[in-house]
């Protein structure tokens, strides 16, 4: 009985040594963290003091260097902006330049040549020729060779040295998708919203005219009164004329369009057959925006 005493003393004594040895290495592990967090939290203590003291001369000479290179990377912004601006005018000039220094070229080979048409993404992108007549670009291209296709053509009555109000150009609506038969897309609006925006370019200028009326018509004939004969309107005689043609354009539409012509803008027209009815016409209207 009594052994069995001794020998549970002995593992309780046992218990408690390893309790009170856990204990003390827990403690010991305690300590020595205590003291590191302590020496850390010094150490970046005296970090954010060094950091922070400034006196107010320092504090002013930060500021004003700060202010001195944040003024010198925006002069450099503003300078290299303006350079490239710079540039893009200059391509753009020359560009605009080109265009009209080959119109020019052109009209070297035939002096009927008056200009370049385009309308951008589409296959309308010609020379526009203009004879003594209606009829001889009709078979005969710009090299003024005997051709199906014809060209591109103002009317002759146009009168340059007026200017006239309406540059009204011909081209034939052929089956092959060349010269004018891409303006019939316009019937749809969404053709019209993609290409809004018709080109011509002279040895002058190279003018943009953005799209006002899409209609179709015919040939009337001597004896219809009261029809919108727009291909007889190239020079107006008076405000009120030029004002009529605006608003049969606009009425005659196939949908709505928000642009429109005031008295003194040019004009340009774009005409071409239709088949729908006998003699039928298709048209597109712009105005000079610049």
């Amino acid at each position: 009985m009594e052994e069995k005493t001794k020998a549970k003393r002995r593992q309780i004594h046992v218990i408690i040594y390893l309790l009170l040895s856990i204990l003390m290495a827990l403690s010991i592990i305690y300590i020595i963290n205590f003291f590191s967090l302590k020496k850390e939290a010094k150490e970046q203590s005296k970090l954010l003091n060094t950091t922070n003291i400034l006196t107010m001369e320092d504090t002013n000479e930060f500021v004003q260097n700060n202010l001195e290179n944040e003024t010198e990377n925006v002069e450099a912004n503003l300078e290299e902006n303006k350079d490239t601006t710079a540039t893009e005018n200059i391509e753009e000039k020359t560009q605009e330049t080109e265009r009209m220094l080959q119109v020019k070229q052109l009209q070297e080979q035939n002096a009927d040549i008056v200009g370049w048409l385009e309308i951008e993404n589409t296959n309308v992108n010609y020379p526009v020729l203009q004879g003594t007549d209606n009829s001889y670009y009709m078979t005969h291209n710009y090299k003024k060779e005997n051709s199906k296709n014809g060209a591109i053509f103002l009317d002759a009555n146009y009168n340059w040295n007026i200017p006239s109000n309406n540059l009204l150009i011909y081209g034939h609506n052929l089956g092959n998708g060349m010269m004018f038969q891409e303006l019939l897309k316009y019937e749809k609006k969404s053709f019209y919203s993609q290409h809004p925006v018709i080109r011509f370019t002279t040895a002058e200028e190279d003018a943009q005219y953005e799209i006002i009326s899409v209609f179709k018509s015919r040939v009337y004939y001597k004896s219809e009164k009261d029809v919108f004969r727009y291909y007889q309107f190239i020079n107006n005689e008076s405000e009120k004329e030029y004002n009529q043609f605006v608003k049969n354009a606009k009425n005659a539409s196939l949908y709505p369009i928000d642009a429109t012509a005031s008295y003194g803008d040019q004009l340009i027209t774009l005409s071409t057959c239709s088949y729908y009815v006998e003699d039928g016409r298709f048209a597109v209207v712009g105005r000079k925006i610049y």
